[in-house]
């Protein structure tokens, strides 16, 4: 074995959970200054992986080096004070106390026993903004004053303030727009400058081979390898993610388009979010609304369904106009709604596969006051064997699959509940590229079927291959529309940052 010092250095570890060994005898080794990917389908051992490295299992085996030296990280303290800092990807900020108070939790400045220094705490809290190109930000602002996008840069300024030597970042870019990706990249190369060693977790393959050195491919548990990134492709690597070569990923569906207007919005207005919307979405069609963070897409979404009220305007559904009061009369009217925020609103993480499929059907299937769930089995198996769900438990508790998985459970949900028209918020956010593909897949079906899908999505490949025709959405109007024969990934950004021939007005 080689005589360099590792900033980490992971050997034979293993962590066996009942029934499942999660991580089997994996060597993982990180250089300072380094950018190194870890890639992996869901389930595939990574965040296993991470947790042993944050402390939070004390049952491991194999050794850990930090630096050099071997550590027992048996809790999170523990890898705290050995120098790890994690950035998750759903974000561990707590709402309704200040920025300065999340960016030095535990740790506040005091004048004495009694009393926080805040003057002190205002000025530590506003360097480590700057290290993160936030120094325009006011600390003392409260946490859900700021955009999700720059939640994510106060997590990783959080994580800079114990000074670590090595930072694990988990799909750091599924809520950040192009523009801020790029401001990120500047500060992953910043860190990686001043020494620091960076493991880098995405599904992402373009960031791959734009932020990182090297990349490791873990796939059942099991290292598969690892080289430097300018030693492989994209093909190669998602070969060695699902074990086959995955052809034709986004292969554009066979369009089948009908005459027949599904629904419809007119002058639709939420004033300081979507101004005047007009669209159509015809029955059989892919229907994308594009554009940068905070154009309004999931705005529009919440406009529709009901949940958010809106000022003016019409929606129209199968021609007759609607007003709903909740979600509950979308889904009744056939409207449904995959929210891109799985683990707080789109499923209940402590029930059951069942429980999370049949929530919207439940009253359908119901005899008066009485509800039989064994009545539905058939079903909730039909739906999660067409979804790939693995395994395939309809029994088994949410919260204990991977993301994926989870995600596979959501689409599972609302194939349940037979609504025709299908809002899907991102998708595929922060899901590995086979549980992408069963998703592609069954969204191709589900449309072939004659029902419609309106798509909001960032990832902009997946726009090109599954949409049948793109509306741009710029600080809340409709300023432009794509046809599928002109749609490619940088006509679509063009247009999202008002420029380009599709833009028939500027906003």
């Amino acid at each position: 074995m080689s005589n360099e010092v590792y900033a980490l250095d992971m050997q034979k570890v293993s962590k066996r959970f009942p029934g499942t060994l999660a991580v089997d005898q994996v060597d993982f080794r990180v250089k300072k200054g380094e950018v190194h990917a870890l890639m992996g389908e869901n389930g595939a051992g990574k965040s296993t992986l991470m947790k042993m490295l944050n402390g939070l299992f004390n049952d491991y085996t194999g050794d850990i080096y930090i630096n050099g030296e071997k550590k027992l990280l048996h809790s999170p303290s523990l890898a705290k004070e050995a120098g790890i800092g994690m950035v998750y990807q759903e974000l561990s900020l707590a709402r309704r106390i200040s920025i300065y108070e999340n960016l030095l939790v535990g740790r506040l400045p005091k004048k004495n026993a009694l009393f926080i220094d805040k003057k002190k705490a205002i000025e530590e809290s506003k360097k480590l903004l700057a290290r993160v190109g936030l120094d325009y930000i006011d600390p003392t602002k409260d946490i859900s004053e700021i955009s999700q996008c720059e939640a994510q840069l106060v997590e990783i300024a959080k994580v800079l303030g114990f000074n670590p030597s090595i930072i694990v970042m988990d799909e750091p870019t599924s809520a950040l727009s192009s523009e801020e990706v790029n401001r990120l990249y500047g500060i992953i190369r910043q860190l990686k400058a001043e020494g620091l060693a960076i493991v880098y977790i995405s599904h992402h393959l373009a960031e791959i081979f734009e932020i990182a050195d090297n990349v490791t491919v873990m796939r059942d548990g099991k290292l598969v390898g690892s080289l430097p990134v300018t030693e492989t492709n994209p093909d190669h690597l998602v070969e060695m993610m699902v074990g086959t070569p995955v052809q034709n990923f986004y292969k554009d569906h066979e369009t089948k388009i009908q005459d027949e207007v599904v629904l419809s919005a007119h002058d639709f207005t939420r004033w300081g979010f979507f101004h005047h919307v007009d669209f159509e979405l015809h029955k059989g069609e892919v229907l994308a609304i594009c554009g940068l963070a905070g154009a309004g897409r999931t705005e529009i979404a919440r406009g529709l369904i009901g949940v958010d009220k809106t000022d003016g305007g019409t929606v129209k559904i199968h021609g007759k106009e609607v007003h709903f009061k909740n979600f509950g009369e979308a889904i009744a009217n056939g409207l449904g709604y995959l929210t891109e925020d799985r683990k707080v609103v789109g499923l209940a993480l402590n029930q059951t596969v069942a429980d999370n499929v049949t929530t919207c059907i439940i009253d359908k299937y119901s005899k008066g006051i009485l509800f039989k769930p064994s009545s539905l089995n058939n079903l909730v198996d039909e739906k999660i064997n067409e979804m790939s769900v693995y395994p395939a438990d309809r029994n088994r508790l949410v919260g204990s699959f991977s993301g994926g998985n989870q995600q596979k459970v959501l689409m599972a949900k609302w194939l349940a509940s037979e609504v025709d028209i299908l809002i899907l918020d991102e998708p595929t956010r922060g899901v590995d590229v086979n549980a992408k593909q069963v998703i592609h897949n069954v969204v191709k079906n589900y449309v072939s079927k004659g029902n419609s899908v309106i798509l909001l999505s960032s990832d902009l490949p997946e726009v090109v291959g599954l949409a049948d025709r793109a509306v741009i959405l710029r600080e809340g109007h409709i300023i432009g529309e794509i046809q599928k024969k002109d749609m490619t990934e940088n006509s679509i950004l063009m247009a999202a940052n008002g420029e380009g021939e599709f833009v028939k007005c500027q906003k």
